[in-house]
């Protein structure tokens, strides 16, 4: 994957071994210091894109020996396969799987051993008469073994002289496993029959006869569950990239030597002449040699309108032919297609975006240097005043042992499991918790138009008929030889017409006329449907009404039709994109959340205007290219604005991870759903301000979790100083706050859609 540029050299690398974003902070300044070096690291995807002078003595060989010397792994990732995982190789689920396995086994481990331990400490009719030993036995692995990962951050973390979570919870279940073994070893809390009375008495003891092996376990596990579903989360990352690539056609019928021969589409070379069939996806870009037909690009363009294709026209690959026969020669192939470069800017657009930090981080970073000074204090204090190493000792390990962050650990994963669980029953799936820091700061809401403020798909909206027309005759005519066409407004009129009219009749003879519409006979009248000039070929003209209607419906961006029989023409036919019900209703409710809300869409500025209008949107942004809706987000940015982005469409796939909050429209292509931090299945735009409020209440329930987890830590810290801490005291503070995180947590479960 390096590539070659004049002066330079680019290279992706895969970073393996980061915890949190202060990791991927470090490994950027480590590269970013190298002469002639510039590098962006990202931890949501686990890619450091590098360039560096390509002149210079440097290799990617150096360029992975520093981020080693860091303390992580690097690697440059295989090329991207297409199509599926390939015969015998494995798939992305399984690849995703595999990553996963080592936590998932750790955190069994933890689980099966940890719940007895726990529960033997904190019910003395368990204490069985070497309960103490048994607790050693099962304590031992959870802590050595499940634990590990969190013992190697911290002491990368210390290498650097940094502190994060990773750093408090080592500290803590450490000094509790190494008190305990001290404890049973050298103390009386070996004895047998040895219990701990369910008793909170506040009292000076020397430890003794103390064991902690519970906070050591419980700790453990619960942090393990919490960033195993983290892990899960995360793994989406680079979905948008798959999602994108599995888009175009995976096989293609290739013209060569007179004969017709089914390929994989990357075999195909450029000069290639292909044929694509009605309904069949274009194989790649290139140039139509023989044929015509409506190509359906809305998915790429953001066109609401399919577009008319013939002879020399250019299409593009992974759109639809919604029409006739093609035959198209291919002028790009592989990674100089549309679709790959698409690929690029989403790809460039999540490596750009940094993930926010942990807020639990960002606490440790403070939290655990204190607490670490605090237990010096400690010893030095007891030890100053005579009272003996022992006691000393006792106080200070104290200290780490209350410090140990149990409901630290579960203040961000419950809040999102039951937030993300609610969520879910409303249509809104929450990728991960760096989604919900951004939702406080969205200020400016961006909305793609085709499928999105409106349906998506091509609908009649009105019939205008002349003088003593009944339009129920319109509606039956025209739909019936609308209904023999393949064409998607054709499709929209007698879709409409059979919806309005009921079962449409027969057509007695019925012929395409490329480019204009269609002729046929219905119901023993010579029917026309089509453009005004198919019309003026038979000598019919609009009356003046039908003329202004026409002149009206495209001012506002609308297809017009024009439907005659029996030599007049009788009405014309609205065809357009028609705004989804809840639209208006949407917009409001974003309004009223503090978002300033703007139309951006590839479809022409009279259309974009006339929707916009109709929803009550101010600011329209429109005929903007797939690759310029990124543009348009990053000038935003720019300008320092927080920007969340709703789209649908593969066009919409690069903007939407650029975004600092993007929302996919569930109803939408799996690369714009991949693409986005927070999904809507139900493709109501109103679930846009539910999702927003919905992150926004998760966010504050996580920042409240926080605090209290703290506060019931340094509650107990004096206790811990002065001597003052007991087992019990220990384990029951590590308990409420647990339950009262998970409790708070709960209160989520309560969250209403505002249509409820």
């Amino acid at each position: 994957m390096t590539t070659s540029i004049p002066g330079a050299a680019q290279v992706e690398l895969a970073i393996g071994g980061m915890t949190c974003a202060s990791c991927a902070a470090r490994i950027e300044k480590k590269l970013n210091r190298m002469d002639g070096v510039e590098a962006t690291v990202n931890y949501a995807t686990e890619k450091a894109k590098v360039t560096f002078d390509a002149d210079a003595d440097i290799s990617v060989a150096d360029l992975i020996a520093t981020v080693e010397a860091t303390g992580y792994t690097a690697e440059e990732p295989a090329p991207p396969k297409t199509g599926s995982g390939g015969e015998g190789g494995p798939t992305d689920e399984e690849s995703a799987d595999e990553e996963l396995r080592p936590l998932r086994q750790r955190l069994i481990t933890a689980v099966a051993l940890a719940v007895p331990v726990v529960a033997m400490a904190m019910v003395p009719a368990l204490q069985i008469e070497y309960w103490q030993w048994l607790s050693l036995t099962l304590a031992a692995p959870v802590v050595v073994y499940a634990a590990w990962p969190f013992h190697k951050a911290a002491w990368t973390n210390a290498r650097h002289g940094t502190a994060t979570m990773d750093t408090l919870i080592s500290v803590g279940t450490i000094a509790a496993f190494l008190w305990s073994l001290w404890a049973l070893f050298f103390g009386t809390a070996g004895t047998p029959g040895m219990t701990h009375p369910f008793e909170f008495t506040i009292a000076r003891t020397d430890g003794a006869g103390n064991i902690y092996l519970e906070a050591a376990a419980g700790v453990t596990a619960f942090i393990l569950a919490g960033r195993y579903f983290e892990a899960r989360s995360k793994r989406k990352a680079g979905a948008a990239l798959k999602a994108l690539m599995q888009l175009g056609a995976k096989e293609v019928t290739v013209l060569r030597g007179g004969r017709e021969e089914t390929v994989p589409t990357a075999e195909l070379q450029v000069g290639d002449r292909f044929l694509v069939r009605p309904g069949e996806k274009i194989a790649t870009d290139g140039t139509v040699v023989e044929g015509s037909s409506a190509v359906d690009a809305s998915m790429l363009t953001g066109e609401s309108v399919p577009v008319e294709v013939s002879v020399g026209d250019s299409v593009t690959g992974a759109t639809l032919n919604a029409g006739g026969r093609l035959v198209v020669e291919a002028t790009r192939v592989g990674a100089d297609t549309q679709l790959a470069r698409m690929a690029k800017l989403v790809e460039d657009a999540q490596n750009g975006k940094a993930a926010a930090q942990r807020l639990a981080d960002r606490i440790s970073a403070v939290f655990v240097p204190i607490v670490i000074a605090l237990a010096l204090g400690t010893l030095g204090f007891w030890l100053g005043t005579g009272s003996g190493l022992t006691a000393a000792f006792t106080a200070a390990v104290a200290v780490l042992i209350i410090a140990c962050p149990c409901a630290l650990g579960l203040a961000t994963p419950t809040a999102l499991m039951v937030g993300t669980g609610r969520g879910a029953q409303l249509g809104i799936l929450i990728k991960g918790p760096e989604v919900l820091e951004t939702t406080r700061k969205v200020d400016t809401i961006v909305l793609d138009k085709t499928g999105t403020v409106t349906t998506g798909r091509m609908t009649l909206i009105k019939v205008h008929t002349a003088a003593g027309v009944d339009e129920t005759d319109v509606l039956r005519l025209a739909g019936a030889l609308e209904h023999s066409s393949e064409h998607p407004i054709a499709q929209a009129v007698a879709t409409g017409a059979a919806a309005r009219v009921g079962t449409l009749p027969t057509p007695e003879d019925f012929a395409n006329v490329p480019g204009l519409g269609v002729q046929g006979v219905v119901e023993g009248h010579a029917v026309l449907v089509g453009r005004e000039k198919l019309l003026d070929d038979w000598a019919m003209a609009l009356p003046e009404e039908l003329k202004s209607a026409k002149d009206t419906a495209e001012k506002a961006g609308r297809t017009a039709i024009a439907v005659a029989w029996d030599g007049e023409a009788r009405a014309v036919l609205e065809v357009a994109d028609a705004v989804k019900e809840t639209s208006p209703e949407a917009v409001r409710r974003l309004r009223a959340l503090g978002l300033t809300p703007i139309l951006l869409t590839g479809d022409n500025k009279a259309v974009a205007e006339a929707v916009a209008a109709e929803v009550g949107i101010d600011e329209v942004i429109a005929e903007v290219m797939p690759q310029d809706k990124v543009d348009v987000v990053k000038r935003l940015q720019a300008e320092g604005r927080s920007v969340a982005m709703v789209g649908d469409g593969v066009n919409d796939a690069a903007a939407l991870a650029q975004a600092d909050l993007g929302l996919a429209m569930g109803t939408g292509t799996d690369a714009a759903i991949e693409a986005g931090d927070l999904t809507l299945v139900r493709g109501d735009l109103r679930a846009a301000s539910d999702a927003i409020r919905l992150s926004r209440r998760t966010l504050g329930t996580i920042r409240s979790n926080l605090f209290w987890a703290f506060a019931y830590n340094v509650a107990a810290l004096p206790l811990a100083a002065a001597g003052l801490l007991n087992p019990m005291i220990a384990g029951a503070a590590m308990a409420f706050s647990s339950v009262f995180v998970v409790g708070n947590s709960l209160r989520l479960r309560g969250f209403q859609a505002a249509d409820h």
